[in-house]
């Protein structure tokens, strides 16, 4: 099969100018009963594709040798492990392999998925391929660090509202009926009043932290996708409420530099009392595996309803895949990357 390669370590600065084309790689068949082989139509880069094979200390325990880059995914089942019984051979369906070992991804003909990570794609929904690859990681980020934290009614606080996990973040707070306030530049606002956000802070106009200070203690919960301001977290005190046990922080957007690894640290061990955060503080990224069942179920559904949208920034060729990555690192686009693995319908 065609399959997007390169091997660890990083031959060159970057993935995008390592990985390479390789006409006849080995074909994935599943080894487990769990296993889903799927023929891919559709996959969607996220940060982690490239942040963790170009992190020299991540890489060489992380991932695969060779690695194939990509997560998530959209297409058609082909081969199936013993014990699965709900899914047939020519089911459309997505998901993500996140939770399996990363490297062995989805920027290839086909991939092998646990199937707790694999949903049917709602007949409504067949042939949106590129809308479906975009969900896997960032709607399920958005929905782990949403849905267990607040109730109807709740305010919460997405800073970083036009990425990737940020247009899923707002949209999953509007469908559990929350209150949202969000962040972006100004060229984003409309979209993220498009997707329900109540409130669009233009964090190239205002000092977001204080801003939000003025607001009182009112937030429930606060989703941060960028990692930045780097006292979000300890300014958090004087905007997220007390009342109900507490508000919970959830840190989406940190990148692997020494720099946010200390603001992870700090905020991690920091007491309150001693100037750190006093709402609770979640790394969401670590609670992202495999058993998720229902839970792509359930953003498949808000989509056949009418609540959640994918938002794809660009669709790619797969021979364009690398350029994908370029974009993707630009830290500007709006929603997703797609790269469009097979073309015309199924």
């Amino acid at each position: 099969m065609k399959a997007w390669t390169t091997p660890i370590p990083l031959p060159h600065p970057g993935l995008d100018a390592s990985m390479t084309l390789d006409p006849t790689h080995p074909l994935p068949t599943p080894t487990n009963p769990n296993h889903v082989q799927i023929r891919i139509h559709s996959a969607s880069l996220n940060p982690a594709d490239h942040k963790v094979p170009e992190t020299p200390f991540l890489s060489r325990f992380a991932v695969s040798n060779p690695y194939i880059p990509g997560q998530d995914f959209s297409g058609v089942v082909t081969a199936l492990g013993s014990s699965i019984t709900d899914l047939t051979i020519g089911d459309a369906v997505f998901g993500s392999t996140c939770g399996d070992q990363m490297g062995k991804g989805t920027l290839a003909e086909y991939v092998v998925v646990t199937r707790a990570m694999v949903a049917k794609i709602p007949d409504v929904l067949n042939g949106r391929w590129d809308d479906l690859a975009g969900i896997g990681i960032a709607g399920l980020t958005a929905l782990h660090a949403i849905a267990p934290n607040v109730k109807e009614g709740d305010k919460v606080f997405v800073n970083g509202g036009s990425g990737g996990t940020g247009v899923f973040s707002i949209q999953i707070a509007k469908a559990l009926g929350c209150f949202v306030t969000t962040t972006c530049s100004t060229r984003n606002i409309e979209l993220c009043r498009s997707l329900g956000a109540d409130e669009v802070l233009d964090y190239t106009k205002v000092n977001v932290v204080d801003v939000m200070k003025g607001k009182g203690k009112v937030y429930k919960l606060v989703v941060d996708n960028v990692g930045s301001p780097a006292d979000l977290y300890r300014a958090s005190n004087a905007f997220t409420t007390d009342a109900g046990g507490g508000a919970t922080f959830v840190q989406v957007g940190v990148s692997a530099s020494l720099q946010q690894l200390r603001m992870v640290g700090g905020n991690l061990l920091r007491p309150g009392f001693l100037g750190g955060g006093k709402a609770k503080y979640d790394l969401i990224l670590a609670k992202i595996t495999k058993e998720t069942p229902g839970d792509l179920e359930r953003i498949a559904r808000w989509m056949v309803e009418g609540k959640v949208r994918t938002v794809v920034d660009e669709t790619f060729e797969f021979e364009g895949a690398a350029k994908g990555f370029g974009k993707l690192k630009t830290g500007r686009a709006r929603g997703k990357v797609v790269v469009r693995v097979r073309e015309g319908e199924e």
